[in-house]
């Protein structure tokens, strides 16, 4: 394992109003500090994102979107998919690392995201129907996922701020290679993915990093730096 600093890519539009960007921060030194190494993390803004993304170590797309530029967004998300580098997506960065696949790996041109295109016919993220703003819930995780590996457990509690998810109508089709469901609510809803053709590309409708805020290191959080210390070995 490397023992030089990690260097972290924090895709989204910094607000430190939003709890999330108030937690991820703690998150990762909470992490770091578990794992004895230091993290450097770098917020890049959507609309100013000229930086190389090839010095990151691992990428985490945070939420509060939609983003000032959903575009440079995705990019970073498919240099993170093609160049298998540790990707961790929350909230609204599960919503875009759907709609960056459904673009890019399923071929569908056509793909958008609702709350920027609502009248599209291929909207793979739609509102949910009823809206998770500051709700908690059990999340049920499927075995033998990285997901799981992480919380180290099959059932956990999260909470969350967000309005939108997978339209159930290409939910089959978006889950259909290797991209899969590793997390489903109380209610059966989909509330977690992750690709089987990476080494860590995991994403959560739930906003896991908000434990931190009461001083708890998120499971996710821990096993993203420790994906970036086998990726750098």
């Amino acid at each position: 394992m490397t023992t030089r600093p990690l260097s972290l890519a924090l895709i989204g539009d910094y607000n430190p109003e939003v709890i999330a960007h108030q937690a991820i921060p703690l998150a990762l030194q909470q992490a770091a500090a578990n794992l004895g190494v230091t993290v450097n993390a770098h917020w890049l803004d959507t609309d100013t994102l000229t930086h190389s993304l090839h010095d990151f170590d691992g990428f985490w797309c945070v939420p509060a979107s939609p983003y000032r530029d959903t575009e440079a967004a995705l990019r970073a998300i498919r240099f993170a998919r093609e160049q298998r580098r540790p990707f961790l997506g929350t909230c609204g960065g599960f919503q875009h690392a759907v709609l960056e696949y459904a673009r890019n790996v399923l071929g569908w041109a056509d793909a958008e995201h609702g709350e920027l295109a609502p009248d599209a016919k291929r909207a793979v993220i739609t509102p949910l129907s009823c809206a998770l703003v500051e709700a908690r819930d059990t999340i049920r995780l499927a075995p033998y996922t990285r997901i799981a590996e992480a919380y180290d457990t099959l059932e956990v509690e999260e909470g969350y701020r967000c309005r939108y998810g997978i339209n159930p109508d290409f939910a089959a089709a978006l889950l259909a290679r290797d991209l899969i469901a590793s997390g489903h609510d109380s209610a059966g809803d989909l509330r977690a993915i992750e690709s089987l053709d990476h080494p860590f590309f995991v994403a959560t409708l739930f906003q896991p990093e908000r434990a931190a805020l009461k001083g708890r290191t998120p499971p996710l959080a821990l096993a993203l730096l420790k994906a970036c210390q086998a990726q750098t070995a």
